[in-house]
């Protein structure tokens, strides 16, 4: 077997972007985007620390309802689903929202569709 070499060079920064998009909730006046931002801000670990985002990680409203993370470092998506769940849970909305993955990239916050039975059971 050949013996293999290093190659020379440093690797190249990856860019990624995430959107949360919660204007359903937003518009309905039960989610605050604001909050949701700073909770973020406080939260995402860069290198096993709080509060170290620094120039790697921006966080920013895109819209009403909607916040945009771009990472110029290693920062998955399933640990932005997992803070956004862990924000609805403190804020008590976990029992009627739900964290979607609509596309690559994109999470969205959709209302849970609860179906009413007491109506049918009142007709008999």
């Amino acid at each position: 077997m050949a013996p293999q070499t290093k190659k020379s060079g440093k690797q190249a920064k990856t860019t990624k972007k995430f959107v949360i998009n919660a204007q359903q909730p937003a518009s309905d006046k039960i989610f605050d985007t604001a909050a949701f931002e700073k909770f973020l801000q406080d939260k995402i670990k860069v290198d096993g620390r709080t509060g170290n985002l620094g120039e790697s990680i921006v966080i920013q409203q895109a819209g009403e309802g909607k916040i945009e993370v771009i990472a110029h470092n290693d920062l998955s998506g399933r640990y932005l689903k997992y803070l956004t769940k862990k924000f609805l849970k403190k804020m008590q909305l976990r029992d009627w929202l739900r964290v979607v993955s609509t596309s690559k990239g994109v999470y969205e916050l959709k209302f849970f569709n609860v179906v009413n039975d007491d109506a049918d059971e009142d007709e008999d």
